[in-house]
């Protein structure tokens, strides 16, 4: 039993790492195409500084607001990973998943045979860009658990509500054989993940076996980097 119990602590641990691995490189294609974006706005500033001053005050706004982006995403990067965990840049796709492509994902589960219920509640655009990336990987992960872990689930309740301070994701699942995923709730790699990106966000999140039958993830995620 304590060789298990240390097979699992390690199976953890790993799953742990290679989630932080993931979101370094996310965050990492944030940040270079916010410095990106500075450095055009930057030009394009010195090309028009005497000739139309009030165009280049506007780059110069544009700069200021991708520079504090960018040092909102570098403060997230400096809070959650050691010095030890790596430059692992690997060529991750430069088209940014978030929740603006929601409905690839309730597409393709629909197109799996589950019918998906979306309800969106206050959702707005111009989240920052680590809280909107970490939602679309939460509601991702729970409807993939969903297609491989719901036992009979033919549909999905989907939910993001969002006040302004923080958004709200729940994802409810019918299916009626949810045992397996509870035994995991805790140490499931698909919940690791979360739990992971999910803390470094200063958020939080519950999963396990709904009342009525189901499984439910329920998380919420602050909005603003605290300061």
């Amino acid at each position: 039993r304590g060789a298990q119990r240390a097979r699992a602590a390690a199976e953890t641990r790993r799953a742990v790492a290679e989630e932080r691995a993931r979101i370094a490189r996310e965050v990492h294609d944030v940040v270079a195409h916010t410095l990106s974006v500075m450095v055009i706005q930057a030009g394009a500033a010195e090309d028009v500084f005497t000739a139309r001053p009030e165009q280049a005050r506007e780059s110069l706004r544009a700069i200021e607001s991708a520079g504090r982006s960018a040092l909102g995403e570098l403060r997230l990067l400096l809070r959650a990973f050691r010095p030890e965990a790596g430059d692992q840049d690997e060529g991750e796709p430069t088209l940014r998943p978030g929740l603006a492509r929601l409905d690839e994902l309730t597409d393709a589960v629909r197109a799996a045979g589950v019918t998906v219920r979306l309800h969106r509640e206050g959702v707005a655009d111009g989240l920052p860009a680590a809280v909107d990336l970490a939602a679309y990987r939460i509601v991702q992960e729970s409807l993939t658990n969903t297609l491989r872990h719901a036992g009979g689930a033919d549909e999905v309740r989907l939910t993001l509500t969002a006040d302004g301070e923080r958004i709200r994701i729940t994802v409810a699942d019918n299916g009626r054989t949810p045992s397996a995923r509870s035994a995991g709730a805790g140490s499931g790699r698909g919940l690791v993940g979360m739990r992971e990106r999910v803390r470094m966000l200063g958020g939080s999140l519950r999963a396990g076996p709904a009342p009525g039958g189901g499984f439910v993830v329920e998380a919420e995620l602050p909005t603003e980097y605290a300061s």
